[in-house]
C-alpha cells in the first residue's frame, strides 16, 4: 500500500512557478493600475478583501519554494502528539495527559528554513518564537503564539504543526484552529472511536472541507481485528457529517511500548475505509513524496476564487476603470481640438482670396509685365472711382463683404459653443465624482455669458488673414504651379499678351462696366494685342476660379485648368476654415479649460494602458488555470 497518498494526490495540475509568475503580474500591475484609477475618482482597492489576499496570503509566500503546511489536528486525549512525534521521526512534543493544556502550536521545519521572516508569511495572525522547552506551549495568553524549531527528520519542504485540541472548552482554542486550518495545506484528521462523531471536531472538518482542504484520515487506537467492520461506519458518519472526501485513510493500533519507540505502524485502508490492511505504510515517507505543487495550487484556489470574482473581485474592479475611463474618454472627445472645431464656418470672402492670390501672382512676373499691370491697375481704379462711389451711395444699407464675414464668424462661434456648453452640461449630471465637480465650475454662474464674451472679444482681434494662413496660401499656390507647369506657362503668355493689350482692356472694360475681382493674369485676356478691346472682351473674361471665387472659366485651356483651379481654390477656403477652427480649440483650451482635458485624456487612456492590458491578460490566465485544475 506504499504510495497510496501519492497516487490520490497527484493529480496532473497547473505549473506553480507558472501560476507564481501570474500572481506577481497581477499584484504589480493591479497597483499600478491603483494609483491611476484614484485619479478617475475610484476607490483604492488597497483595503478590499480580495486584493489583502493578494498582498498579505499569496504575494508573501510566493518568495518561499512551495512548502507544505501538514497540521495534525483532533480533539482532547486521543494521542495527536504520538502521531505528530512519528511524523517528525524524534519526541518532538510531549506526550502526557497533560496534552490537554496546550494551548498554542508547535511547528518544526526543515533545516532549510531558518529564521522567522520566512514563517511569519506562512502564518498570518500568529506571534512566532523559537521555541524553548516543551513547557511553552502550555503558557496562558491572549496572545496567539507559535513556537517553532527545526526538525532533524523533516522533509526539506514540509512544515509539521501539532496542534492545541480542536474540541476544548476554551474560545481562544477555536480561534487559533481557526487560523490554523487557513494556514495548513494538509490537515491529518487523527479520529478514535470516541471522537469521530464529537460536535465540535465535525465543526471543525465542515469549515475545512468548505475551504477544500487536502485531509488524512487517520484513526487511532484501534483494535485491528475487532475494530474491522467498525472503521468504514465511524468514517461514513464522519464524511456524511463533515462534507470531507478523504485522500487516505489509515488505521493505527493501540501499542503503548510501540508508541514510545516510535514504531507505530500505519496501515492504509483506502479512501473509503473498506480496504484490508495489508503491510504497514510510512506515512511520513509518503508526506515527503506529496506533489507539493499540486496541493498547494488547491490550497490557494479559494483565495484565487475570490481573487477572480467578477462581481467582488478583480475583475470587479478592472469593469469600473474601463467604466470611468470611458466616462472621461466621453468628456475628452467633447473638449477635443476635433469636436470644438465643429463650427460651420463662412466662406472667407473672394475679395479678400483674391487680393492674396493677386499679390503672389505679381510677385513671380516679370519686371516689365509687373509695371504694366500695375500702372494699368492705377489707373483703372481710377477711372472707375465714379461708378464705385456711385454704387455705394445707392447701395448704402449694404455692409462691407469683410463686416458681413466677421459677423457670420461670431454667429458660427457662438452656435459651436453653445453646442459645446450643453454637451458639458449632460456630461456634467453623469460623470463621476471627479469629473462632475470639474464640468461644474465650468459651466456654473455666468460662466457661459464670460465665456462668450471673452471669446467675442478674442475674435474681434483676430486678423481676417493672418501670416500663417499667408504662408500656407504661398505654399499651395506653388504646390500647384509646379503640378500644372503648363498651365502655368499659359497663364504667364497670357499675361504677357495681356500687358501688350492692357491700354484698350482697361479702358473699354472700365467704361463698359467690368470691374475685375482679381489679377492673376492681368484683370482680363487676350490673344493679341492687334484685336480691339471689345473683341478681347468678348473673347476671354476671366470672373472665377483662382481669379473671382469659382472655376477658372479660360476658353482657350480646355477643361483641364478649369478643374485644377476649381480645386485649388476650394482647398485655399478650406483650409482657412481649418485654421479658425485650429485658432477657437486652441483658445479655449489655453483660456478656459486649462489642464482639464490633458486630465480627461490621461484618464481616458488607463483603460488602454500596458498596466490595464496586463492584469486583464494575467487574470484570464489565472481563470482558465483554475479551471482546468477543477476539471481534474
Amino acid at each position: 500500500m506504499a504510495g497510496a497518498i501519492v497516487n490520490r494526490l497527484s493529480t496532473p495540475a497547473a505549473d506553480y512557478s507558472t501560476w507564481a509568475d501570474l500572481v506577481r503580474r497581477v499584484h504589480g500591475s493591479l497597483v499600478e493600475l491603483n494609483a491611476a484609477a484614484c485619479q478617475l475618482g475610484l476607490a483604492s482597492v488597497a483595503h478590499d478583501e480580495w486584493f489583502a489576499l493578494i498582498e498579505r496570503k499569496l504575494l508573501p509566500q510566493l518568495e518561499l519554494p512551495p512548502l507544505l503546511v501538514v497540521a495534525v489536528v483532533g480533539g482532547t486525549n486521543i494521542g495527536k502528539s504520538v502521531l505528530f512525534n512519528h511524523l517528525a521521526g524524534e519526541t518532538a512534543s510531549a506526550a502526557s495527559p497533560l496534552a490537554a493544556g496546550t494551548k498554542h502550536p508547535v511547528l518544526l521545519v526543515p533545516a532549510a528554513i531558518d529564521g522567522e521572516s520566512a514563517l511569519a508569511a506562512l502564518f498570518e495572525g500568529f506571534e512566532l518564537r523559537r521555541w524553548g522547552s516543551p513547557d511553552d506551549p502550555l503558557v496562558e495568553c491572549d496572545e496567539h503564539l507559535l513556537f517553532w524549531r527545526t526538525g532533524a527528520a523533516v522533509p526539506d519542504r514540509l512544515l509539521l504543526l501539532d496542534t492545541p485540541d480542536v474540541d476544548s472548552d476554551a474560545q481562544v482554542n477555536w480561534q487559533r484552529a481557526e487560523q490554523i486550518r487557513h494556514a495548513s495545506d494538509v490537515l491529518i484528521a487523527v479520529l478514535t472511536q470516541q471522537k469521530y462523531n464529537d460536535a465540535a471536531i465535525k465543526q471543525f472538518f465542515r469549515k475545512a472541507a468548505d475551504a477544500d482542504k487536502q485531509v488524512i484520515v487517520v484513526f487511532n487506537q484501534c483494535d485491528l481485528e475487532a475494530d474491522r467492520d467498525y472503521w468504514p461506519l465511524w468514517l461514513a458518519t464522519f464524511t456524511s457529517e463533515t462534507g470531507i472526501s478523504p485522500r487516505q485513510v489509515y488505521v493505527v493500533p493501540y501499542d503503548r511500548a510501540s508508541a514510545n519507540a516510535l514504531r507505530l505502524p500505519f496501515y492504509a485502508v483506502g479512501p473509503d475505509g473498506r480496504q484490508p490492511a495489508g503491510e504497514p505504510s510510512s506515512l511520513a515517507r509518503e508526506l515527503g513524496q506529496l506533489h507539493f505543487d499540486a496541493i498547494k495550487l488547491r490550497t490557494f484556489r479559494g483565495a484565487m476564487t475570490r481573487v477572480l470574482d467578477p462581481i467582488s473581485g478583480a475583475p470587479a474592479f478592472l469593469a469600473r476603470v474601463r467604466l470611468a475611463a470611458g466616462e472621461f474618454a466621453a468628456a475628452a472627445q467633447s473638449l477635443s481640438a476635433g469636436e470644438m472645431a465643429r463650427v460651420n464656418w463662412p466662406a472667407l470672402p473672394a475679395a479678400l482670396l483674391v487680393a492674396e492670390i493677386q499679390q503672389w501672382w505679381d510677385e513671380r512676373r516679370s519686371p516689365w509685365s509687373r509695371q504694366v499691370h500695375g500702372f494699368y491697375r492705377a489707373l483703372g481704379q481710377g477711372v472707375t472711382w465714379p461708378i464705385r462711389r456711385a454704387w455705394r451711395a445707392t447701395h448704402s444699407a449694404e455692409r462691407d463683404a469683410q463686416d458681413v464675414f466677421r459677423a457670420s464668424e461670431r454667429e458660427a462661434i457662438v452656435e459651436a459653443i453653445a453646442k459645446l456648453l450643453d454637451e458639458l452640461d449632460r456630461l456634467a449630471r453623469v460623470g463621476n465624482e471627479i469629473l462632475r465637480p470639474r464640468l461644474a465650475a465650468l459651466l456654473g454662474g455666468g460662466a457661459r455669458q464670460t465665456l462668450l464674451e471673452r471669446v467675442a472679444a478674442a475674435h474681434a482681434g483676430l486678423p481676417a488673414l493672418g501670416d500663417d494662413y499667408r504662408r500656407d496660401l504661398r505654399a499651395e499656390l506653388d504646390g500647384w504651379c509646379q503640378a500644372n507647369p503648363r498651365a502655368v506657362q499659359f497663364l504667364r503668355s497670357l499675361d504677357h499678351a495681356a500687358a501688350v493689350a492692357r491700354p484698350a482692356v482697361t479702358v473699354a472694360l472700365a467704361v463698359s462696366g467690368w470691374i475685375f475681382a482679381g489679377d492673376v493674369v492681368g484683370q482680363a485676356a487676350a490673344h493679341v494685342a492687334s484685336q480691339t478691346a471689345g473683341h478681347l472682351t468678348a473673347e476671354v473674361v476671366i470672373a472665377g476660379g483662382i481669379a473671382g471665387g469659382g472655376e477658372a472659366v479660360v476658353s482657350a485651356t480646355g477643361e483641364g485648368m478649369k478643374q485644377a483651379a476649381a480645386r485649388l481654390f476650394y482647398r485655399l477656403q478650406a483650409h482657412y476654415a481649418e485654421l479658425r477652427a485650429a485658432w477657437l480649440a486652441d483658445w479655449l483650451e489655453r483660456e478656459w479649460l486649462g489642464d482639464l482635458l490633458a486630465e480627461l485624456q490621461r484618464g481616458a487612456e488607463i483603460a488602454n494602458a500596458p498596466a490595464f492590458r496586463e492584469a486583464e491578460q494575467a487574470l484570464a490566465a489565472l481563470g482558465a488555470m483554475r479551471q482546468r485544475d477543477g476539471n481534474q
